[in-house]
């Protein structure tokens, strides 16, 4: 495996958070993690390249994403982006600049649940960026102080009740960071996770968790937002993706090794999810690696 870039950010232990403004004309960052929490806004980046986990997606005129992982790659890249100005800020911050006992509280819970996304990545709709960046310019221009951890807390607090929040990637391309809400569906989940490459049916699944299919589809999909096919197919795709980058397996082997029986309707799949190929996944992540 070609290794990442763990970053090592100036954020101190006794600082809440630090904020970075800059303009630029272009990304020269490599893929990196670090353990801090990070939101990254970005405005005249359309083209650019955003890579997080095994989602790499070209960016509109607006982006903001949030990763609260210490283990999940990110980075930002020039890609087709021809911007004269592009403007970037990063606030970097402790995962416990909400305290954990505030976290548990009912009016707190809509937070809870975007950290508990924001481990695979989230992003946000143009709309809800657009209406959030003049209170992201005004915190890069407030002097230190507790009133600018206060603003930061309102803004993360305002994105967690946005009907527009996006997991970007895949649960199984860094499975040991699972989070869920439900116990039924975590287990449903390790189950498939297990299975993944063997014939998995629904009713293997509801079996498991002691519900009817029915029930199960109903209750799988209210938890997550997807189905059970399509919940499958993401730790199929998951898995797929992580050997796509980190072995040199031809695509075929990749494929049968992950559970799909048919190349074609994996192709078919896979770019359908990814909006590329495998072949041209793999050369888009390979670009973004460095090799150290």
């Amino acid at each position: 495996m070609d290794l990442i870039l763990r970053e090592i950010t100036p954020l101190s232990e006794k600082d809440c958070f630090m904020i970075f403004s800059r303009k630029k004309k272009e990304f020269t960052f490599p893929l990196h993690i670090h353990a801090e929490y990070e939101l990254n806004f970005i405005e005249n980046g359309k083209g650019a390249k955003r890579i997080i986990g095994d989602s790499v997606e070209e960016i509109d005129n607006l982006d903001l994403a949030l990763i609260a992982s210490p283990t999940l790659e990110h980075g930002w890249f020039t890609h087709k982006c021809h911007s004269k100005e592009i403007k970037e800020v990063t606030i970097q911050f402790h995962s416990d600049l909400f305290a954990e006992q505030m976290l548990n509280k009912n009016q707190f819970a809509s937070v809870r649940e975007l950290f508990d996304k924001a481990i695979y990545g989230v992003t946000f709709s143009q709309e809800t960026i657009q209406s959030i960046k003049s209170q992201i310019y005004s915190l890069a221009s407030e002097p230190a102080g507790a009133h600018s951890v206060l603003k930061l807390q309102g803004i993360l607090c305002t994105l967690s009740t946005s009907s527009s929040v996006r997991e970007l990637s895949s649960r199984s391309f860094n499975p040991n960071v699972q989070s869920f809400d439900s116990r039924r569906i975590e287990k449903a989940y390790n189950y498939m996770l297990e299975n993944f490459d063997k014939s998995v049916k629904l009713s293997d699944v509801s079996d498991i968790i002691g519900m009817t299919e029915q029930a199960f589809s109903r209750f799988l999909k209210q938890k997550t937002g997807r189905n059970f096919i399509d919940s499958l197919n993401d730790i199929k795709l998951g898995h797929v993706t992580r050997m796509l980058v980190d072995t040199n397996k031809n695509i075929e082997d990749i494929c049968l090794s992950c559970g799909f029986n048919n190349i074609s309707n994996f192709n078919r799949i896979f770019k359908k999810r990814k909006g590329c190929t495998p072949n041209e996944f793999r050369e888009n992540y390979k670009e973004s690696k460095l090799f150290i």
